[in-house]
Order: C-alpha cells, then sequence, then structure tokens
C-alpha cells in the first residue's frame, strides 16, 4: 500500500521529533547544568524557569525534522539513481524503434518501474505516447524538453518545506535572543545596583541569549549545506535520465 506525500512527510516529522527527545535527554544527561556547552545547547541552567520548554530544545526539534526530509529526498535520489541501471531502453549503436517496438518497452517499464513517481519511467511513457499518438520525432524532443522543464520545477517544490525550515530555525534564534535579552534587562531592572555580582549575572544572562542565535546559525548552516548536496543529486539524477531518453529513445526512433 502506497503513502501519499503528505502521510509521508508526518510519518517523518513524528520519527524526526521522538529521535530529537532522545538527543535532548542525551545531551542533557551528558553535560552538567550551567556548563557553557548547557547553556549552549539546551539553556539548561539553575536560573531556568522554563526548562526543558526552552527555544534551543524547540530548535533541535526543528532542525531534526528539516534532517529527516532531507533523508527522504535523498532516498528518492537514490531510488532515481537506480531506475538508470534497469536498462528499460536498447544501448547499443544499430538498434532502431519504430512505432510498433515501442508497445513492448511501455509495458516492460509500467510493470517494473514500481513507483510512477520516479522521473526517467514517466519520461520514457510519456515519450512513447507521444510518439505512437503522432509518429512525428520533432514532437517526441520538445515533449522531453518541456518535460525535464516540469520535473526540474517539480524538484524545486519538493524542496519548499525545507526552506521554510531553514527561515524558521534562525527566526526562532533571534526570538530567543529578544526573549533573552529582555528578561536580563528586566533582571538588572528590579536587582540590587550595589550587589557586586549584578555585573557577571547579567553578563551571563546575555551570553545565554547571543546563544540561541548562535546555535539557530549553525544548525542552518548544516542544513543548507545538506540540501545542496541532496538537491544537486536529485537535479543530476533527471539530467541523466534526459540523456539516457535521448540517446536511446529519441534519436532511435524511426518513422517508417
Amino acid at each position: 500500500m502506497s503513502i501519499s506525500t503528505s502521510q509521508r512527510r508526518l510519518i517523518v516529522a513524528i520519527i524526526s521529533s521522538v529521535l530529537a527527545v532522545l538527543f535532548i535527554l542525551t545531551l542533557h544527561a551528558f553535560f552538567e547544568q550551567d556548563s557553557t556547552a548547557a547553556r549552549l545547547l539546551l539553556d539548561y541552567r539553575k536560573d531556568s524557569e522554563l526548562y526543558p520548554f526552552t527555544i534551543q530544545n524547540i530548535m533541535w526539534i526543528v532542525f531534526f525534522i528539516g534532517l529527516g526530509e532531507l533523508l527522504g529526498r535523498f532516498q528518492d535520489g537514490l531510488a532515481e539513481s537506480r531506475q538508470l541501471r534497469k536498462h528499460y531502453l536498447p544501448e547499443d549503436e544499430r538498434t532502431l524503434l519504430e512505432a510498433a517496438d515501442l508497445g513492448p518497452v511501455y509495458r516492460q517499464v509500467r510493470d517494473n518501474a514500481g513507483n510512477t513517481d520516479l522521473f526517467l519511467p514517466r519520461l520514457i511513457r510519456r515519450i512513447i505516447l507521444q510518439f505512437q499518438s503522432s509518429h512525428s520525432i520533432d514532437q517526441a524532443n520538445m515533449l522531453l524538453n518541456s518535460s525535464l522543464e516540469l520535473y526540474l520545477h517539480e524538484i524545486d517544490l519538493r524542496y519548499s518545506q525545507l526552506r521554510y525550515i531553514m527561515w524558521l530555525i534562525p527566526s526562532l534564534g533571534f526570538m530567543g535572543t529578544v526573549i533573552g535579552i529582555t528578561l536580563a534587562l528586566n533582571y538588572a531592572g528590579s536587582a540590587d545596583f550595589q550587589d557586586p555580582s549584578l555585573l557577571s549575572e547579567l553578563t551571563q544572562r546575555l551570553a545565554v541569549a547571543f546563544y540561541t542565535t548562535l546555535l539557530a546559525l549553525i544548525q542552518a548552516a548544516i542544513l543548507v549545506f545538506i540540501m545542496h548536496i541532496v538537491q544537486a543529486q536529485e537535479e543530476r539524477s533527471l539530467n541523466l535520465s534526459g540523456q539516457y531518453c535521448l540517446d536511446n529513445l529519441i534519436n532511435r526512433l524511426y518513422n517508417s
């Protein structure tokens, strides 16, 4: 039973959130309270009244959801690459294809492709249907070019949620910094100015406030780096699928 894209994303979000909570618990057990690492990564300190419901922990959950999305995109890219090794089309230098020869190829692709969302099977089936209906090689070639443009746009749309996550994480970091500065100034306004420890405590609170932005920028940079690698893999698979169809289908078509 196949699942829709929205269902898969929901499952990925749930699993990623659970893994994020386990990761947070691991960090909580590993770092001592009020240590620099605990303040930076978790906002885990003695005077925190909201822990574990801190901005950093929310950011970790969003970050892991982003990693889960990237893992799904990476797996889809691998599935696209595997299609190129199924040899749907003749790959020798002599075979020509007439309209009558394309029926068995179409059935082989339909029966063996499995996931109909994969680019190469969709390209082959589209081109075959176009050529059988029009018997025009030029129209089949034009269909290939337009399909590649549409699929490239489709790849870009698949990363819309990831782009939102990469915007959300720095936004959460800035929000945490603003909240932290506000709380620090509120503490300074209500504290005794004669207290010699006031400056030290205020500096620590301001440092924690800026930790959220620092962590957010690091997380966003990691996601952006991985996203560029994974998206390049998908686009490369699409490019190779287009070349495969051009070399082994379009250039072999023969209209008797």
